[in-house]
């Protein structure tokens, strides 16, 4: 069985560790836990690797986050994956710092990435990991805040935060999402 795991962000040193790159890191993290290493493909980075039979195609789309939908229509296509078996990671000020949370479908809750996946694949119901990076800012600083980088706190907690979503990802493809979203939401 294959897998599409499309960890969102913005392409470029200026994003590289900026809240809105948490998809990026997820991806960085599933890649490396697998050895697995990135070429620089149509749409994105490509990583591919294998775990407990599965086939993993873990993509960066070069799109930026607006365009995003772009990259996974394209390789959702290309490699000819099912639509319940991608999943695509991202960030929410939504949630807590840390916390994440799973679902099979829903809508986009404003997340402009979320929202040219979901109009280039015509449907809503497609599986997301969404990353709390909690929502600490006044009224206007949205975009400076998912633009800004990690406090040193947030930063120190991070690797851990990675690792669970990094199982996560494992327990989708292995378990499937009814049993994820029991082991893994809200951690």
């Amino acid at each position: 069985m294959k897998y599409l795991i499309a960890g969102l962000g913005n392409i470029g040193a200026e994003y590289a560790d900026t809240r809105h790159n948490i998809g990026f890191k997820v991806a960085d993290a599933l890649s490396g836990a697998s050895d697995a290493l990135y070429t620089a493909e149509r749409y994105g980075d490509i990583s591919r690797m294998k775990f407990r039979g599965r086939t993993l195609i873990v993509l960066k789309p070069n799109t930026y986050m607006n365009l995003s939908g772009k990259a996974v229509r394209y390789w959702l296509q290309q490699e000819k994956v099912p639509l319940e078996n991608l999943l695509v990671i991202t960030d929410d000020t939504a949630l807590p710092f840390g916390k994440q949370r799973l679902r099979t479908k829903g809508s986009d809750g404003g997340h402009n990435g979320l929202k040219s996946i979901t109009e280039l694949l015509g449907t809503q119901a497609y599986a997301r990991l969404r990353i709390g990076i909690g929502n600490d800012f006044g009224p206007g600083q949205l975009v400076q805040y998912v633009l800004g980088r990690w406090l040193p706190e947030e930063e120190d907690a991070l690797s851990e935060r990675l690792d669970i979503a990094v199982k996560t990802v494992h327990s989708f493809v292995t378990a499937g999402p009814a049993l994820t979203m029991t082991r893994f939401n809200n951690r």
